[in-house]
């Protein structure tokens, strides 16, 4: 399958890969049918999904299991009135329904809407109204329908709701039943193009309501060098990524790229993260690849991992987060497998990464790949040097690249403020060194300014993140008078360290960090709070720090 839309599978260097990877498009390009369906009639009996729970219940679906059961789904949610264009959200945790109704979404033509969960009725009627969203499926948990029909009165474009069970309330289809009745699957007889919306997920932002990001039909290509190149894929594979259905590493890690690549999609349905929980699953399902967020392998490293047979492991990615060269470390001495960061946007597919062909460096997200046309830029929109820091972009002048966000759905000045003068603006800010490696430094509303100095808030954490005391940190840039601004650490303390004399322990973590990072880089505030304010994706407010901090200090603003 890989081989239909990839010139070449095998690169044996980092330039070879640059100079060779070419992806053909084929028109009218639909995942459902181009992959799923032909996967089906090319390998019917090849293992796409494994399913299991915390519970110990397990599914298994082969490619032709998964034309059926998407066909299925897609007579079914015709039959409730839903088509080509329609807008359905998905708010299906880690249940296997979740794989069934997106492909039958791309194969009704309709647009798909990931969700999380946790979203509260506030969060669902903004969402129903921004996206005039037609239809919701659901997991049955009483409290996410509880929420949902909370919702509804102020959600006026909602048709029908969806549930997966067992909670299937007055005025809701039962999902498993309605598939089990449903008609055959007759294809509609348009032919999407390959500009349609797919997909649209709404960021979480650090700053004002989420916004729409619509991507087109084509999108699920962008993710061949994830899964080929970044996660290193291939027929052989059992691949397991963390992440909820609801955010975009889901479609990164969970579906597309990996589909593609023929390899089977590993799925751990939980509730509560439980570091030996993951280790044991690695262990006892031969997991060949694996892929989570730096935070989850600062969880792991702290488990006794020899007691778990890793020996099937061959390949660990991280992303979402910028990786602290401790837990490197730490993983690889552990295991002998080094984490091969990747950076990407709701936006994007990925942009940079550390490649199979290239050596990691502990810390840089890695190099850029043939995919986007990036660069570095000063605020005139200027490249700056190497060494210097700027701002992620990347070249749409010329060609607009597989993968990239046709827009910000209905909000045409949001999108021209992060598209002009043949450039996207990812807001996120960077170094790159002499060897093309490229390391994260904060998003453009994050940098500190200190005494001339600009200090990225993540170089500061990690040095924190090195401290026995830390859980959790971010750091913030508040105003001084002197300096312009100065650093402030706001800390999760560790369980032991929670009745510490708070004062003794600030400067001894602040002396911790002279030593561990520049001096001048140091938190001369520091802030013990039991939890960090978070965006519902997971990711640390610092605008919620900051406003906090400005409320206190002057509240008359």
């Amino acid at each position: 399958m890989l081989e239909r839309f990839l010139k070449q599978t095998g690169f044996v260097s980092y330039d070879d890969f640059m100079q060779h990877f070419e992806l053909t498009i084929p028109d009218n390009f639909n995942f459902g049918y181009d992959v799923v369906d032909a996967w089906a009639a090319e390998a019917p009996d090849k293992v796409c999904l494994t399913w299991t729970n915390e519970h110990g219940a397990y599914r298994s679906f082969t490619f032709a299991d998964m034309k059926a059961e998407t066909d299925r789904t897609a007579s079914f949610f015709a039959s409730l009135g839903i088509g080509r264009g329609d807008r359905v959200m998905l708010m299906l945790k880690r249940r296997w329904q979740f794989w069934f109704s997106i492909i039958a979404l791309h194969k009704l033509g309709a647009v798909a809407i990931p969700a999380t969960h946790l979203l509260t009725p506030h969060d669902i009627v903004y969402r129903c109204d921004k996206a005039h969203i037609k239809a919701i499926v659901a997991a049955g948990e009483k409290v996410i329908v509880d929420h949902i029909n909370e919702a509804m009165a102020e959600s006026q474009s909602v048709k029908v709701l969806i549930s997966t069970g067992p909670c299937v309330p007055d005025g809701w289809h039962d999902f498993d039943s309605g598939i089990a009745a449903a008609s055959p699957f007759v294809r509609p007889d348009f032919v999407n193009s390959n500009s349609d919306i797919s997909l649209l997920y709404f960021t979480s932002g650090t700053t004002g309501e989420p916004k729409m990001v619509a991507h087109d039909f084509t999108y699920p290509l962008g993710h061949i060098i994830t899964a080929r190149c970044w996660h290193n894929l291939d027929e052989t594979s059992r691949h397991l990524t963390l992440a909820d259905t609801g955010w975009g590493k889901a479609v990164w890690g969970k579906l597309y790229g990996q589909w593609i690549c023929g390899a089977d999609v590993f799925v751990y349905d939980y509730d509560k993260f439980v570091p030996a929980d993951i280790l044991r699953i690695l262990s006892d399902y031969h997991i060949t690849s694996f892929c989570a967020p730096p935070t989850v392998f600062r969880f792991l490293i702290r488990e006794d991992v020899s007691r778990y047979d890793l020996s099937s492991l061959r390949y660990c990615t991280i992303a979402g987060e910028a990786l602290n060269p401790s837990v490197f470390e730490e993983w690889k001495w552990l295991t002998g497998i080094p984490l091969m960061e990747g950076f990407g946007q709701t936006e994007t597919t990925l942009t940079v990464a550390t490649y199979p062909w290239v050596e990691p460096r502990p810390g840089s997200m890695g190099k850029k790949g043939p995919q986007y046309d990036i660069d570095l830029v000063d605020a005139d929109g200027n490249t700056v040097a190497d060494g210097e820091e700027g701002e992620i972009v990347i070249h749409i002048d010329k060609k607009r690249p597989v993968g990239l966000f046709r827009e910000y759905l209905d909000d045409p000045d949001v999108t021209a403020r992060a598209m002009h003068d043949g450039l996207y603006h990812t807001g996120d800010v960077a170094m790159r060194d002499s060897d093309g490696y490229y390391w994260f430094v904060g998003r453009t509303d994050d940098v500190i300014k200190s005494s001339g100095y600009r200090i990225g808030p993540f170089e500061v954490e990690s040095a924190l993140m090195k401290h026995p005391a830390v859980v959790e940190c971010a750091i913030t840039g508040v105003p001084d008078d002197i300096r312009g601004q100065v650093v402030k650490a706001t800390i999760v303390l560790a369980p032991d360290y929670r009745d510490h004399d708070r004062e003794a322990l600030a400067k001894e973590i602040q002396d911790f960090v002279k030593q561990a990072t520049a001096p001048y880089k140091y938190p001369r505030i520091v802030e013990f709070v039991d939890e960090l304010p978070k965006t519902i994706s997971g990711k640390i407010r610092r605008v919620a720090l900051r406003q906090q901090y400005r409320s206190r200090n002057n509240p008359e603003q």
